[in-house]
């Protein structure tokens, strides 16, 4: 009798442990390979590029929480640092800023999963990669990156796009804080678009 209620049980629980790695191979995948599609904002210093790879890491905490988001940033991040042309630094800042919206908005959603919390979610999602994106610029990206190329250098060329740019202070002003506000909303919108549409994957998880 025992035997009968235990196995069934191993086995729902080796089939839930591989959709959730399926899931999260899958989601990696994406996002690696949509990161390879970046641009620049005109407005914005030319090192600050836009891509929607934060899409598939958002959609993955919302469906399966911030952990399984993290782990997807992480994969993609090393895979692109294998043909990083900023030393590591844009991955760096690419994963503590997609890490930080994954987690805000994962446990937003997670306490209230409903429209009103999705959207809470994706604001307060969007405020904490502003926040955490403005710390790691000033304490520790810029002045990592500044190794490799000098920080009078960086501000020149933010400085060439945005006149209001001409000091360190300045840049995470009127330079990182817009750029990740923006990147927020609109990977906010496009993901609220897209995760009305896969209710069913909540029941296949």
């Amino acid at each position: 009798m025992t035997n009968q209620t235990t196995t069934p049980r191993i086995s729902a629980n080796t089939n839930q442990r591989t959709r959730v790695l399926t899931y999260t191979a899958l989601m990696a995948a994406i996002s690696t390979v949509v990161m390879f599609f970046e641009f620049t904002f005109p407005p914005f210093p030319p090192f600050l590029k836009f891509d929607l790879s934060g899409l598939p890491i958002l959609l993955t905490a919302f469906i399966m929480g911030p952990v399984q988001a993290i782990i997807v940033t992480l994969i993609k991040d090393l895979f692109h640092v294998l043909s990083t042309t900023t030393g590591g630094v844009g991955e760096l800042a690419d994963f503590l800023i997609l890490s930080s919206f994954a987690v805000t908005a994962g446990l937003i959603h997670r306490k209230m999963p409903s429209v009103k919390g999705t959207a809470l979610a994706c604001f307060a999602g969007t405020v904490a990669i502003a926040i955490v994106g403005a710390l790691a610029n000033y304490y520790l990206l810029i002045p990592f990156f500044s190794n490799i190329m000098p920080i009078d250098a960086i501000i020149s060329a933010c400085n060439a796009v945005n006149p209001a740019i001409d000091s360190l202070a300045a840049y995470i002003l009127f330079g990182a804080i817009p750029f990740n506000v923006a990147k927020g909303i609109v990977i906010s919108i496009v993901t609220v678009v897209t995760y009305k549409k896969l209710g069913h994957v909540m029941k296949f998880l």
